[in-house]
């Protein structure tokens, strides 16, 4: 296995101190010659490789989230996926969310108008789960802050419940390890901690589909897609490719960007993201700052600093101002001397 120091090194070439990937994740060298040499091919006339990509995509990813491929969507959003969740469920069925939780997710649960959708914190999310909870959908790592919820108590919860559990891991896949088969449907995208671009998603389902609808299926849905092209489809998809939706340049990009997490080791990439976090919450403490509570997480969320984004911006750090803290997020191209930049700046 490489060492991560190098190999980030080798792949990533910042041209500032960026702590924002929980916004845009960095594209790894591989990934940009590959979508270079892609759009090439595209102004020069040159056959593409249509389904190449994408299996390689689906495939890199079911073995970094420990599910076979045939579990595995590929598509262009969160909010598209959890459409298709929530149009399985019946009406009146009970969705329990958590307060503030990122919109993609919990949006197509409320626009069904016949679901009853009932949000609490994030802490209490576990014990919440009642039996008349049909589905929590929650996010394992939360985008405003940072903070995790309880996935074993979830996975407890659900179980003695008998409720599903559809979980967003766009702010954990690539950094915190999971096993996607432990949850109903797991969704999320590729541009941020998985290091690729805009408009790719993913969705593990179960081996028999969990009770969806291939409601978007077009022609890639097929079992054959180039014999699905015209009328209806004759035969979908026997796995879970009859959730799929046609790919932008981003599938160019995404095995590219998931071989580099292969290689590297999620496990490895955790360690790193939580140490540089760490060292960054022990530095705000001797400057005076409390930031939200979020043990385990590379996010850190400082109340009160929001309002020096672009001041830190100026000073060649990118990082995000959410509702007023200071939104810092640490990943596999971060250093130690990023960190202590950041402690400068704010340090005056």
């Amino acid at each position: 296995m490489p060492n991560l120091d190098d190999a980030a090194a080798s792949e990533f070439r910042p041209g500032n101190v960026y702590l924002n990937t929980a916004a845009v994740g960095l594209l790894p060298a591989r990934a940009s010659r590959a979508v270079r040499s892609a759009l090439e091919d595209a102004a020069t006339g040159r056959p593409a490789d249509v389904f190449g990509p994408v299996e390689e995509a689906r495939a890199s990813y079911a073995r970094i989230m420990g599910v076979s491929p045939g579990r595995v969507a590929v598509g262009t959003s969160v909010a598209s996926y959890c459409g298709l969740v929530a149009a399985s469920l019946p009406a009146g069925a009970e969705v329990l969310t958590a307060e503030g939780d990122f919109s993609s997710l919990v949006n197509p649960f409320h626009v069904r108008g016949d679901l009853k959708v009932r949000s609490v914190p994030l802490e209490r999310i576990p014990e919440a789960v009642g039996p008349g909870t049909a589905m929590v959908a929650v996010s394992a790592v939360q985008s405003a802050d940072g903070r995790l919820v309880d996935l074993p108590a979830l996975r407890a919860a659900g179980a003695a419940h008998g409720a599903r559990i559809c979980l967003d891991v766009s702010q954990a896949a690539g950094w915190l390890p999971l096993d996607a088969g432990e949850y109903d449907f797991t969704v999320t995208v590729t541009h941020k901690w998985l290091c690729s671009l805009f408009g790719l998603a993913f969705l593990t389902v179960p081996e028999d589909f969990g009770g969806l609808l291939p409601l978007s299926a077009g022609w890639v849905a097929g079992e054959d897609p180039w014999a699905s092209c015209y009328g209806p489809i004759g035969e979908l998809a026997r796995s879970a490719r009859r959730f799929d939706e046609p790919q932008s340049m981003a599938c160019v990009a995404a095995p590219r960007s998931l071989a580099l997490f292969e290689e590297l080791g999620v496990e490895a990439v955790h360690r790193h993201d939580l140490a540089l976090a760490d060292r960054f919450r022990e530095g705000l403490a001797r400057l005076g700052h409390e930031p939200l509570p979020s043990p385990g997480s590379p996010i850190v969320s400082v109340p009160g600093l929001g309002g020096r984004q672009p001041e830190l911006s100026a000073a060649g750090i990118e990082l995000s101002d959410r509702a007023g803290s200071l939104r810092a997020a640490f990943h596999l191209h971060n250093t130690p001397a990023d960190v202590d930049r950041l402690l400068d700046v704010l340090a005056g």
